[in-house]
């Protein structure tokens, strides 16, 4: 029985350590990314953007989903409010009947965006692979992530130690369904892609270059 507790004991100390360690990491991962975020106003101070990098965030058929579309109207605002001249859409696309990219780029061609300027890729089926490839596929080097608030540390995290220059700009936050289960699973992604970090692997998907100051037409695929 002593031997029995004993065990329990030490099931207990591990899970306690765990836990403390899961929010230490979420803690520093959000802190040390804090200066990185900025508001509508500080905007002038951020120059020679390469493009806004928009995150994929699911879509209902063939438009984006609400958390989505507040991503593409922030994105769609920079454009023409002159902080880049690309954007760059990036989400999954690995299957034919499922497709995020298009309908992104779909949505800002419609609303006034010239073609050229929107860049697809069609390999971006998680945050690290998204902003890996931004800088190793699409070759940019000073970025501004698009996303909503609660999701923006982790990306820009991944950015900085992949060396990539990155700003974080928040997408008009509203009330999205599930968001307090969504909030807790940021908190294990946030741990998860802290110790990927620490190992920086290729994203699972590469190719040939397709540099951002190109024309974004290179990545239609209809």
């Amino acid at each position: 029985m002593n031997n029995i507790k004993l065990k329990i004991i030490y099931l207990l100390l591990f899970l306690i350590v765990m836990m403390i360690l899961v929010f230490v990491i979420n803690s520093y991962v959000k802190s040390s990314t804090k200066s990185q975020v900025f508001d509508e106003d500080r905007l002038s101070d951020i120059k020679d953007i390469d493009c806004m990098l928009i995150l994929g965030a699911g879509v209902w058929g063939d438009r984006p989903s609400p958390m989505l579309e507040d991503r593409l109207i922030k994105g769609i605002e920079l454009y023409k409010g002159k902080v880049s001249r690309k954007i760059l859409m990036s989400g999954d696309h690995r299957k034919k009947d499922y497709d995020e990219v298009n309908i992104m780029k779909a949505y800002a061609v419609e609303r006034g965006i010239p073609s050229q300027d929107v860049f697809m890729d069609h390999a971006g089926i998680s945050t690290y692979d998204s902003v890996y490839r931004a800088k190793e596929i699409f070759q940019a080097k000073k970025i501004i992530i698009v996303s909503q608030e609660y999701h923006l540390p982790r990306a820009l995290y991944i950015a900085r130690a992949l060396g990539l220059n990155a700003y974080g700009i928040s997408a008009k936050p509203n009330d999205y369904s599930g968001q307090v289960a969504r909030d807790f699973r940021e908190v294990l992604a946030r741990n998860k892609d802290f110790f990927l970090c620490l190992f920086k692997p290729k994203a699972k998907i590469l190719g040939s270059p397709i540099p951002i100051s190109g024309n974004g037409d290179t990545t239609n695929d209809k």
